[in-house]
């Protein structure tokens, strides 16, 4: 049986059982047993809310170490955009690109780069016949998996393109194996600074039959620091980073929609208006557009729980680096844009249970659902948490899933007791 790896773990030597990771979990992967969080890891999208809740520091994301890329020959840096918001007077993205070098490794392919093809190939996608629209982005994983679970029904909408890490991992092996003939295939390693644990998960788990060409995924915050020490403003620095606006546009949200140039387009941010989003379109009651954007982190990528600044602080910061930058430093021939390369695409999704499924036979899903809205009306609709669910919905159907007792509810227990005191 395939298990999920996820990135994001509870430290229960931390945990209180507070309940607020509960109550800001999205697919309701949360419950709270003996005092203490448990995270059911086939409902866990690891989109970091409970990391940026939680009181107590008791969710944490595990990802690698740079020490990890100490196996390769030769090892190159895949910067994530968001990267370049985290500085304060940062005033080129070369001084950033330097300071990797300084660090420790041999090159650097700048994931915006990527970015900038993957938008031209977008384009190209968007016209293709048969492309089911609105098409929405694949480039946050936390939305794949999202949709996965709890919007089976919209997955066709997702456009089959490679995020712009993968497309970048593979442009760069290539880079280096063409310009160091000396090397072998297993020599080279790439390391994608992140900005969020949900690419770890994806790095470490593959998507469907595809397998992620990077080798490691550290944190933004651990790089920051790292870098700190060895970014010193010069004349002489190299000139490296060959991005535009458009690329380092993809850390903030709608970034990747407005380069399309496609006014047909919607953007949205932040884990709750996502879902918003998706319950509209699967509704119907979302006006016609060609494209969406949508990234579980407020703000965009800048967002992300492993990076060190206020998201809206690093997007102005990003506002201040593009200015005097060209649109775009990659462009396409125009004979390329008729077709896209085979390594800018992902053949098939992920196939994932459904987590609204309570059986395989039709006939018991239909007895169980009717069961819960039976038991549900016993309960006092509060939604407190306090029965160890995230709400009174949940509990009852965790009560006849038979994972929890009947007698959980304190709240139905004590009016129950004073019922009988008074009787």
């Amino acid at each position: 049986m395939y298990t999920y790896e996820h990135s994001v773990l509870l430290d229960e030597s931390k945990c209180t059982g507070c309940t607020t990771c509960l109550k800001h979990c999205p697919t309701e992967a949360i419950r709270i047993k003996d005092g203490r969080a448990f995270i059911n890891p086939q409902r866990c999208i690891d989109c970091g809310e409970c990391i940026r809740v939680c009181p107590h520091k008791a969710k944490r994301a595990v990802c690698g170490k740079l020490s990890d890329m100490e196996r390769f020959k030769w090892k190159i840096a895949l910067p994530a955009p968001s990267l370049y918001g985290q500085f304060d007077n940062l005033e080129e993205i070369d001084y950033v690109l330097d300071g990797l070098l300084k660090i420790g490794f041999d090159d650097v392919f700048e994931v915006s780069k990527a970015a900038e093809l993957v938008t031209a190939y977008t384009r190209t996608y968007l016209k293709l016949d048969g492309v089911k629209k609105p098409a929405i982005s694949s480039a946050c994983p936390v939305i794949a998996r999202l949709i996965s679970l709890r919007f089976p029904s919209l997955s066709e909408h997702i456009i089959h393109m490679l995020p712009p890490m993968e497309v970048a991992a593979k442009l760069a092996k290539d880079k280096a194996m063409a310009e160091h003939p000396e090397l072998k295939k297993e020599d080279i390693g790439v390391c994608f600074i992140s900005p969020c644990p949900a690419k770890a998960s994806y790095v470490k788990n593959g998507f469907a039959s595809y397998e992620s060409c990077v080798d490691e995924v550290v944190s933004i915050k651990d790089i920051y620091f790292l870098l700190i020490g060895k970014m010193k403003k010069s004349d002489d620095v190299p000139a490296l980073s060959e991005s535009g606006r458009i690329g380092i546009g993809w850390a903030r949200s709608g970034g990747e929609a407005t380069a399309i140039f496609n006014d047909d387009y919607l953007a949205a941010d932040g884990i709750d208006n996502v879902i918003r989003v998706l319950d509209q379109l699967e509704n119907g009651n979302i006006p016609p557009v060609e494209f969406i954007e949508l990234n579980a982190c407020a703000g965009g990528c800048v967002g992300g729980v492993l990076t060190i600044q206020n998201p809206f602080i690093a997007k102005a910061r990003l506002q201040t680096l593009r200015r005097y930058l060209p649109v775009s430093k990659n462009q396409i021939d125009k004979d390329e844009s008729a077709y896209i390369p085979d390594h800018y695409l992902f053949e098939d999704l992920p196939e994932y249970v459904p987590i609204s499924r309570l059986s395989d036979s039709i006939a018991q899903s239909m007895r169980m659902l009717a069961d819960i809205h039976v038991f549900k009306d016993t309960l006092p609709g509060i939604d407190c948490g306090s029965c160890g669910s995230p709400t009174c919905r949940a509990f009852a159907e965790d009560v006849i899933k038979g994972l929890t007792d009947r007698d959980g509810c304190p709240i139905k227990a004590l009016k129950e007791l004073k019922e009988g005191k008074d009787g």
